[in-house]
């Protein structure tokens, strides 16, 4: 997983590379010691952003929903924990009433 992360900062330092002389081009491999750690920081900050964006919107969990229901093995999980999570709400439902 981290190795497409490290994939993804070379493609960016590729990209830049690529775009000729200009004056972003020319601050990154003139003045590395400042442009790296300012390229890592937006870095992170995006994929911290995009990361929060996926669980408020849920693409991954519905990702993991879809290839659940492909994959009968997760299938079989997921009716166990359905049917665990039914018999927990019945046990709390029941402790509950007898107070």
């Amino acid at each position: 997983m981290y190795i497409g992360y490290v994939q993804f900062l070379l493609i960016i330092f590729v990209f830049i590379k690529s775009l000729g002389d200009n004056p972003v081009t020319e601050f990154v491999f003139n003045s590395p010691m400042i442009a790296v750690p300012i390229i890592l920081v937006i870095f992170v900050v995006a994929s911290l952003l995009l990361g929060y964006l996926d669980s408020r919107l849920g693409f991954r969990e519905e990702e993991i929903r879809n290839h659940s229901k492909s994959n009968p093995v997760l299938m079989d999980i997921q009716k166990s924990l359905k049917e665990l999570n039914a018999k927990v709400a019945k046990m709390e439902q029941n402790s509950k009433s007898d107070n």
